[in-house]
């Protein structure tokens, strides 16, 4: 192993009393929230006059829902979404008090805690009408719905067949004063392709949807369909409101725009070695050196989120050289080959307490490792792990203006 000065101290404790982190020492991950103001505002820009839902689910994206919901609303968004109800109270607890909509929860969710915390529902059945409908009747509350129709993916949502039953069934509630539908909701199947004929005929379904609740005698004021892709690519299906979540993280799933990457991480080199020719590298050994060797290491793996299936083709970003990760991605660390053990230049030098950069808007980037693993990007944020130590920082506190091209 090579020889390498000692690193400076520790930096001090910082005024909360937490040690500020040190890339030298230990992988971090940053959230650059300047990156997620600068992407709300585009695609609001591009919503044109739809209004923008901060779509926070998945502890927004991995970003730390908080956070991207805070700087989503002081950068263009008006709303936010989520999956489960849960997440929904978790914002509330952290004193967020946007309008908010939960839209994926079971008949028996806990609906007396949606309408203590102010939240909307999405109701995509009967069953799940009654059982709001029975909360709000015991709590004394009016119930604010989004009623949700299936419109090609055959999940979530009511099914065509079903639609006008439940929007009669919701008119009938609506009268009672138990319940207020407020918007219509649905999903495009195949939005990251914008000319699929699925889309089309998603945008009919819902535009059916919508005539018929009208003609049930309901009246919602929010009507959406698009999310990130469809926002970006497709006019016909913005509506009256759009859902973004994947673009507030930098994820483009339609391949047509460059958003910012707010994520960044990186981890120090812990050990240089030198190896013989035919030295194999990692478990079952499905790389082995040709020649003699430098091979350095690194703290991360699987679990703070690099895909296995990258192994053999991933690469890290070390003193401005990519630089292939090779053998297999183990659960903590991976092993980073640096060339031949006789090389010159900037890689040979290298020693622990050197910063890779292991994802980041430099590169290698997220879509790189989703390319790499065969996976989505989405996958690869949201796998992201606790391990690392958790950077943010702050956005602007202005709006940032930028127009998509």
């Amino acid at each position: 192993m090579s020889a390498a000065a000692p690193l400076p101290a520790a930096p001090p404790a910082g005024p909360t009393g937490a040690l500020t982190a040190d890339p030298r020492r230990t992988p971090v991950l940053t959230v650059d929230l300047g990156a997620v103001a600068r992407n709300t505002r585009a695609l609001a820009d591009r919503a044109g006059t739809a209004a923008l839902m901060a779509v926070v689910k998945a502890d927004g994206f991995g970003l730390g829902a908080p956070d991207v919901a805070r700087t989503a609303l002081a950068h263009g968004a008006t709303r936010l979404g989520v999956t489960s109800l849960q997440e929904a109270l978790d914002l509330r607890t952290a004193g967020i008090g946007a309008p908010l909509l939960s839209w994926l929860n079971a008949v028996d969710a806990d609906w007396d805690a949606a309408l203590a915390a102010d939240v909307d529902v999405a109701v995509p059945s009967r069953d799940h009408l009654a059982a709001v409908a029975a909360a709000a009747r015991a709590t004394g509350r009016t119930a604010r719905l989004h009623l949700h129709l299936d419109t090609g993916l055959a999940r979530d949502g009511a099914e065509p067949p079903a639609w006008a039953d439940l929007c009669r069934a919701a008119r009938r509630a609506e009268l009672r004063g138990t319940v207020r539908v407020v918007g219509v909701m649905g999903h495009l199947a195949r939005a990251d392709e914008p000319g699929d004929p699925a889309n089309a005929i998603g945008r009919a379904r819902f535009a059916r949807g919508v005539s018929v609740a009208r003609a049930a005698g309901l009246r919602p004021r929010l009507r959406h369909l698009a999310a990130t892709a469809a926002t970006l690519v497709d006019p016909a299906s913005r509506h009256t409101m759009v859902r973004v979540g994947a673009g507030l993280a930098g994820i483009d799933p339609s391949g047509t725009t460059t958003l910012a990457d707010p994520v960044t991480l990186t981890a120090p080199v812990v050990s240089v070695r030198r190896v013989p020719a035919g030295t194999p590298v990692g478990y079952g050994g499905t790389w082995t050196a040709a020649r003699a060797r430098r091979l350095a290491l690194l703290p991360v793996g699987y679990a703070d989120g690099l895909p296995r299936l990258a192994s053999g083709t991933a690469e890290v970003l070390l003193r401005g050289r990519r630089v292939p990760i090779v053998g297999r991605i183990s659960m903590d660390q991976v092993v980073l080959d640096l060339g031949p053990a006789e090389t010159t230049g900037p890689l040979a030098t290298v020693a622990p307490g050197d910063v890779a950069t292991v994802i980041g808007p430099a590169g290698p980037t997220v879509a790189d490792w989703a390319h790499w693993s065969g996976l989505l990007p989405h996958e690869v944020l949201t796998g992201l792990g606790t391990r690392p130590t958790r950077v943010v920082r702050p956005a602007p506190p202005t709006p940032v203006l930028r127009s998509l091209p």
